[in-house]
């Protein structure tokens, strides 16, 4: 393609919504069966848009679900809702000025906020929940227990990895750009308030479970950072996460 158009390789080699629907488009576009080996790019396109949007949506639903009851009743309700109100906000993508909005929420929405998540997962995991314990749950499942290396990696290497990786994602991040135009820098506050709308709803949440549990702080606390079908030992005084062994068990 570079030397049909007659200019660099790095110049027809571009990312974002371009190269999806501009440079393949137009590559597949001198194959032989073009028509044939469109059909089948479109087809694993749309396949992967489902696939990612079921994959994050379903994570959400389940998660809000299973905490407030009255969601866990009308489900499908609540599913439809979401899955509609998800449609209409992505209209705005195929819109005039669709692009520079794909843009925008291709830069914030995902990246940084999906690192935060896995990063609070890792954390949640290994350190409250505990890396021998999921080593155990493993060995039950697997008849095997991971090794020391996966051991260290999950409790270690893993968290201060995805920590660094979010602390440059937020230092480095560039201001928006598409091709030549630069979005005005009101745009980059909206795009910081979309990525901040996921990740602060883990410590308003984590406040808010801890202020709606029963008992003095330390035990609300305990609670929150305790699995539930722990919480009689919690009431017992035998709390795991207050010990020692368990911050340093491996």
């Amino acid at each position: 393609m570079a030397q049909k158009h007659k200019v660099k390789i790095e110049d027809v080699a571009t990312d974002g919504a371009g190269l999806v629907f501009i440079i393949y488009p137009e590559a597949i576009s001198t194959l032989p069966g073009s028509t044939y080996w469109a059909i089948i790019f479109f087809i694993m396109l749309l396949t992967l848009g489902i696939d990612s949007s079921m994959g994050g949506m379903e994570a959400v639903i389940t998660g809000l679900t299973d905490d407030f009851k009255i969601l866990k009743k009308n489900r499908k309700l609540f599913t439809f809702i979401t899955a509609f109100g998800t449609f209409l906000v992505a209209l705005l993508c195929i819109t005039n000025g669709g692009v520079y909005v794909l843009t925008l929420l291709d830069q914030y929405a995902a990246g940084t906020s999906i690192l935060f998540g896995v990063l609070i997962e890792a954390i949640g995991v290994s350190w409250f929940y505990g890396v021998d314990r999921f080593s155990e749950d493993i060995e039950r499942m697997m008849g095997f227990k991971p090794g020391l290396y996966w051991r260290l990696c999950w409790k270690f290497v893993s968290p201060a990895f995805l920590l660094f990786v979010v602390i440059a994602s937020i230092v480095t991040r560039p201001n928006l750009k598409y091709e030549d135009y630069v979005f005005p820098p009101w745009c980059n506050l909206v795009g910081w308030g979309i990525a901040m709308s996921s990740m602060l709803f883990v410590p308003i949440y984590a406040i808010y479970k801890c202020f709606t549990l029963k008992g003095t702080m330390k035990e609300r606390i305990a609670y929150c950072i305790t699995p539930e079908h722990e919480h009689h030992l919690v009431a017992e005084g035998n709390i795991r996460q207050f010990k020692l062994h368990h911050w340093v068990a491996i």
